[in-house]
């Protein structure tokens, strides 16, 4: 995915989740829209080099929004509204192993509980498969990528209707984009979030795949360029 042009920025604060005050090359001090619901953690060091786009629409209140910040040995994407969109382009180009050759792919398709699935891909020979994104963006250690980064019941539930889905005879599966230049590895964060943790291992055993996609990320663009293996620990 090819981003907007950035500006470089120097991060002073994020607050009331939403908004982070950024100081411009030239001095000025702006507020940025945070599209970001997750607690960043490690993310929000004041003095980050960050990168911001800049929209010249009248209606927003805010013309600047917060892209990628320096953190982890390189840039980190934090806006969440960008990752489904780049698996989609990934998915179009057939570069994820294992979800290439359907026919047909649409996004946000209402399904299960009361919920859209991020990506609906179907053929009529291989049928459906259920795709739900979540971004990566936490590295409490050098090389290791890990989610959530904060209690989600959201995600939780998210597990649970794709295994309904699993049960109705479809593929489901449980995409990790990883947006850390320096990561390695990836594994479940389940001192931060135990339940998911549990829901995560049922549904591996209930036929859920789980795929750990690498990006590439730079102020220009956002690539996968390859898988990171799971690193297992299951709860006992």
């Amino acid at each position: 995915m090819q981003l907007p042009p950035l500006v470089s920025a120097t991060l002073i604060k994020r607050y009331k989740r939403f908004l982070a005050d950024c100081r411009l090359a030239s001095g000025e001090i702006i507020t940025a829209h945070v599209a970001n619901s997750g607690s960043m953690l490690g993310l929000t060091t004041p003095g980050a080099q960050v990168w911001l786009s800049r929209s010249d629409d009248p209606k927003r209140k805010l013309a600047y929004s917060w892209e990628l910040v320096e953190a982890h040995g390189g840039w980190v994407n934090v806006n969440t509204s960008r990752p489904n969109a780049i698996v989609a382009e990934a998915l179009a180009n057939g570069t994820i192993p294992g979800l290439a050759g359907y026919s047909n792919l649409r996004r946000e398709v209402k399904y299960g509980t009361n919920s859209r699935i991020d990506i609906l891909l179907e053929d009529p020979a291989r049928g459906r498969a259920y795709v739900e994104v979540k971004s990566v963006t936490m590295c409490r250690t050098p090389g290791l990528a890990e989610f959530p980064d904060a209690v989600t019941t959201r995600g939780a539930k998210h597990l649970t209707e794709l295994v309904g889905e699993v049960q109705s005879g479809h593929r489901a599966i449980m995409l990790y984009l990883v947006q850390i230049q320096s990561a390695t590895r990836f594994t479940i964060a389940r001192d931060i979030d135990p339940d998911y943790g549990l829901e995560f291992d049922q549904a591996r055993s209930a036929g859920v795949e789980v795929i750990i996609c690498m990006c590439s990320v730079s102020p220009k663009e956002i690539l996968i360029i390859g898988t990171l293996p799971l690193v297992d620990q299951i709860s006992t």
